[in-house]
C-alpha cells in the first residue's frame, strides 16, 4: 500500500498533463474539447488554462515523490476534478461534446482514485490527524 498514494498522484498528474498541448493553439484545443475556438480572447483563456494544468500536473508529480506533500496534492487534485465535475453537472443546456463527455468520465475515474488514495493516506496519518512538520522524524 506504500505505492498507492504516490501511484494515484502520478496517474492524476498524467491526466492533468494531457491538456497542456492546448497551449499550442486553437487547433489543439478543438482536438481536446471538440468545440471550435473562434474568439481570440477565448483561445487565450483556454491556452492559459493549459499552462495552469501543466503547473498542477508538475506539482502532483513532484508531490508523488514527497510524502510530506501528499495531503496537499490530494486536496489540489480533488479540488480540480470536483470543480470540473460540478460545473459540468450544472451546465444549463446539458449539451456537452463527445470530447467533453470523455473528460467528464476521465475525471470521474480520477475522483475515485483520489478518494481511495485519500482514505489510504488518512489511515496512515499520525494520530491527531495533523500534517507532519517538514523534516520531522517519525519514531517507532
Amino acid at each position: 500500500m506504500r505505492w498507492m498514494v504516490p501511484g494515484v498522484l502520478v496517474v492524476v498528474a498524467v491526466i492533468h498533463a494531457l491538456p497542456v498541448v492546448g497551449v499550442l493553439g486553437a487547433g489543439k484545443l478543438v482536438q481536446l474539447y471538440g468545440s471550435p475556438v473562434q474568439d481570440a480572447g477565448l483561445e487565450l483563456l483556454l491556452r492559459h488554462r493549459a499552462v495552469l494544468f501543466g503547473l498542477l500536473a508538475g506539482f502532483l508529480g513532484w508531490a508523488a515523490l514527497r510524502p510530506d506533500l501528499h495531503r496537499l496534492a490530494l486536496v489540489a487534485g480533488l479540488a480540480s476534478v470536483t470543480s470540473f465535475l460540478l460545473l459540468a453537472w450544472l451546465q444549463r443546456d446539458g449539451a456537452l461534446s463527445a470530447a467533453l463527455l470523455r473528460v467528464v468520465w476521465v475525471d470521474v475515474v480520477a475522483l475515485g482514485l483520489l478518494m481511495v488514495a485519500l482514505g489510504v493516506h488518512l489511515r496512515g496519518a499520525p494520530s491527531g490527524g495533523g500534517m507532519s512538520e517538514p523534516g520531522a522524524t517519525v519514531r517507532a
